[in-house]
Order: structure tokens, then sequence, then C-alpha cells
């Protein structure tokens, strides 16, 4: 048997603090402090507490070099079999087969280290953010401001008012008017249904392949509505569809140069009868309810080996990708504005569920956020930030959405 450290390994010195009575009788702040160490290891997705043995023998190991556990020092290499059974060091034995095979996935997509261990570690599960709003007394924005103090002023000045350019303001046009009734929807219509060929034109305008370059029979670059880290275009879409005419309420793909929806199996222990695909979709959004109503719901996977295969163990990799969420995030504001519907984008899912129901391996294709689209409610329940009233004068005119 020859041992390796894992690809990817930070370990980070933390302090847990909790309110300790005997603490404060005692004479100190009453705040009980325990220091450990977690080693972040990508790979894996867990934090693992490792001890003063653990750490020295991983700072001991090379992540590339294969060795004879043999070789080891005697007191080191005590700290050996929990670190092999932890996957936090890897060996060629046939009984370490899926960790050693879950480690070199990771370095076989050419993660940037950074990059991999905030993609792993930043993942949630089973998150409830309205119960954690309600927690901290942070729903609304008056409560905010009082829990969290003032924020950073909203347009930051860096320089003398005097010395500012003026810049003249233009009439708008169009563009400007769409761009006014551009506003983040928190109350959907479950009672319409989204025309088809809408919901069709949607899913052209924003995820579609426009166009495509041939190179070679192995390598193609697609042209999109935005723009791409290399022009790789990495973002593959899910869908879970809700209220759309002629789509079966459920689970899909988006074939980008198809411009074809492929039909999900339901996830083990999951039904869409009654208010199941509901519940799911909740699950999904993390409890945000003003989400839960949305005629269709996209959720953005990148493929990081697609990106990764140019860009590789490169810094500005993720970001790139983070980015391009961004970009089809507001073509679909805009294109599902200029049809009358109402759109949003949500960071604050629960990718570790969306993951494991579409059958995502994050180390290759990882959840990144959900956006969607569909039919305004014509009553406000939920707060939209509509500051210019341009969405709900609209929407309170006969025949608005």
């Amino acid at each position: 048997m020859r041992i390796r450290r894992c690809a990817v390994l930070y370990l980070e010195p933390r302090e847990d603090t909790a309110f300790d009575l005997g603490e404060l009788l005692q004479g100190g702040d009453g705040i009980r402090r325990v220091r450990r160490w977690l080693a972040l290891a990508p790979h894996l997705g867990d934090e693992v507490e490792v001890d003063a043995a653990g750490r020295e023998l991983l700072g001991a190991l090379s992540p590339t070099q294969w060795i004879d556990p043999g070789t080891l020092d005697a007191e080191v290499a005590a700290a050996l079999p929990r670190l092999i059974g932890l996957g936090l060091v890897v060996t060629d034995a046939a009984g370490h087969d899926a960790l050693r095979q879950r480690d070199e996935s990771l370095r076989a997509v050419h993660w940037h280290p950074l990059a991999a261990t905030l993609h792993a570690f930043t993942r949630w599960s089973g998150v409830n953010t309205v119960r954690n709003s309600q927690d901290s007394g942070t729903e609304t924005a008056v409560a905010m401001r009082e829990v969290l103090g003032a924020p950073p002023v909203e347009a930051a000045s860096v320089t003398a008012a005097d010395d500012a350019v003026t810049l003249p303001r233009i009439l708008p046009n169009d563009f400007d008017a769409l761009l006014a009734r551009r506003a983040t929807c928190r109350n959907f219509d479950a009672q319409r249904r989204v025309p088809f060929e809408v919901f069709a034109q949607v899913l052209q305008r924003v995820f579609a392949a426009q166009a495509e370059v041939r190179v070679s029979d192995d390598l193609v670059f697609l042209k999109k509505n935005v723009p791409s880290g290399g022009g790789l275009h990495p973002m593959e879409c899910y869908l879970i569809v809700q209220h759309a005419e002629g789509v079966a309420p459920g689970l899909y793909h988006y074939h980008a140069t198809a411009h074809a929806l492929e039909p999900l199996p339901v996830p083990d222990g999951r039904s869409w009868e009654g208010d199941g695909l509901r519940g799911f979709v909740m699950d999904m959004v993390a409890q945000q309810h003003w989400f839960a109503d949305a005629h269709v719901l996209v959720i953005l996977a990148p493929r990081f080996d697609r990106t990764f295969w140019k860009y590789r163990h490169h810094a500005k990799g993720y970001r790139v990708v983070a980015m391009e969420a961004g970009h089809l995030s507001q073509t679909l504001y805009l294109s599902a504005t200029e049809a009358g519907l109402g759109a949003f984008i949500t960071g604050a899912i629960n990718e570790v569920q969306v993951e494991q129901a579409f059958g995502l391996d994050p180390i290759h294709q990882g959840a990144l956020a959900i956006c969607g689209f569909g039919w305004r409610a014509q009553a406000m329940e939920t707060a939209e930030l509509d500051p210019g009233g341009e969405v709900w004068r609209l929407a309170a005119e006969p025949g608005s959405a």
C-alpha cells in the first residue's frame, strides 16, 4: 500500500464560544472558549476535526508523491489509520477506492484550491432562511436597521462635490421603460399558467445557443445572448416547471442546442401529488415562500470541468463562472419583463438538496443559484422594491400583469 495527502486541504484554527455560568461566577467574562483545528478538504465537503498528531502527519505528506507508510516515523504514523478513514490521506489499496476516486475526481477538474474550498464549504443543507431572519430579528428593513445598525452609505463619493462632472440626463426611450419595469417578483399568481409560446421564447432568449463555431470534432464554441468566460458557456439549466401550458409539472434539463426539455425522474421519496412539487421548491429555495409559486424555476448549474479545462487552477476561473450567473439572471429579468412576467434570482438555496435531487456532483457540476419567472400576482402580499411605482402601477391597470 502507498499513501499521499489529498489534493486540496486547508487547516483552520477555530474558536467555539458559549455562555458558561461557572466561568462568570469565578470572575471571568462568562464565555467558555474551545479551540479546535478543522481540516477543510473540498473532495469531502464536510469539516473534519484533527488533533496535533494528525496535523503533523498531514503537513509531512505530499499531495502528489506516493510513499510507503513504512517510511514514516512511528509516532507520526500513529495518526495514519484515522486520516485514511476520513479521506484526508488517500491510498492505492483496493479497500479505499471510493475516497481515492473522489480525490482524483477533484484533481481531474483542475480547480483552483481556494475556489474549490469556497464552493464546497458555502453550500447549504436544510437551511430555513425565513426562520433564521425571524430568530435574528431582521425580517424587515426597519428591523435590520435596528439590529445591525447603520449600513455603509448607499452611494459613495470619492472626491469633493465641486470636482464632480455633472452628466446630462438623456430622455428615456423604450429600453429605459423596460429597465424601469425590471423588479424582483416576490408575488406569483399560481392560478394562471404561462403560455407555451411565451415559456419557449423566454428559454430561447436567455439560455439557448444562437449559433455555434465548430473548431474540431470535439471542440465547439456556442454563441448565446450572454457573455461567458473564454466563450465556454458552462452553465447548464435544470428546470422545475409548475405552471406552464403544454409542459407537465416536474423536473427537466434544458438542452441549449436542441432547444428542448429533457424530463428527469422524480427524486426518491418525493411525489408531485397535491402540494408535493411546491413543497419540493420550498426546500430548494430554503423556505423562501415568496418564490414557491413561481411558474418556472431554473437551477443555474455550471459544469466547472468545462471552464477549468481552459482555466486550469486559475485564480479567476470560479469568478467568471459566478459572473455568468449574473449575466443570465439579468437577461432573464429583461426577457420576462418584456413578456409581461415577473422574475427573480436567489443565491439563498439548499445546494446539497438540489444536487441530490438533480443528480449533480458538486466537484464537476454544482448548483450556484436559482432564478425563475411567471405571472405576477394582482396583490402584493410580500414587499417588492418598486420605488418608481412602475410595476405595481401597471399591475393595477385592467388586463395588466
